[in-house]
């Protein structure tokens, strides 16, 4: 039985380096998986343009694949593809969350239930509470990664994704709330986002 560890990286190029380590420490690529917002900052605190738009935002309500999201390679980063889901937007994704969010999509379409993001970590056992922060910091222009860890690794995952500056649900929770936020909401505009921290961009 596996649990499924994630992780909010305010910039992807922290989140990249915890997928490398996860490899190198010996996880296997098949559980791993990062999704960010097509325009999340590649580092430092920087954030795209308010209302900057992109040709893959416009199948964005549609949760339609644009490009690979599993591919080969040595590693994940090789896999990393395009694809856009409700609520969020275009994001560029590689691993079984990602695919888990698109099969998501298509059964809320069909039978009501939760989709999209939301819907694919609930599925994969997460917490409701927290799936809803995760949600919303991917939203907000953070990257997401997750693990699927057997349970006598799941220190040791959670070890490697904290020193790379992962942050928690508990912890950016917190933080949203006392912003007034109070669950994810995926008809929330996608491009509005202050940065997974909340914090105010640069106009």
């Amino acid at each position: 039985m596996k649990r499924t560890i994630s992780r909010l990286f305010d910039n992807r190029t922290q989140a990249e380096a915890a997928i490398r380590d996860l490899e190198d420490a010996g996880f296997d690529r098949d559980d791993l998986s990062i999704i960010a917002r097509e325009n999340a900052p590649a580092e430092g605190r920087s954030f795209a343009a308010h209302g900057e738009e992109t040709k893959a935002a416009e199948g964005a309500g549609k949760g339609a694949v644009t490009g690979g999201v599993i591919g080969g390679g040595a590693g994940l980063l090789a896999g990393l593809g395009m694809l856009a889901i409700p609520g969020i937007g275009p994001v560029v994704a590689a691993g079984w969350l990602a695919s888990t969010a698109v099969g998501a999509v298509a059964g809320a379409a069909a039978g009501g239930a939760t989709g999209g993001l939301l819907g694919a970590l609930k599925h994969e056992g997460v917490d409701e509470a927290d799936a809803n922060v995760y949600a919303e910091g991917v939203r907000r222009g953070g990257t997401l990664v997750s693990i699927r860890a057997k349970e006598e690794d799941v220190a040791r995952a959670e070890t490697i994704l904290n020193a790379n500056s992962g942050v928690d649900a508990m912890t950016r929770g917190s933080l949203y709330r006392e912003q007034g936020w109070t669950r994810f909401d995926e008809t929330a505009p996608y491009d509005d986002v202050a940065g997974a921290a909340g914090i105010e961009r640069p106009v």
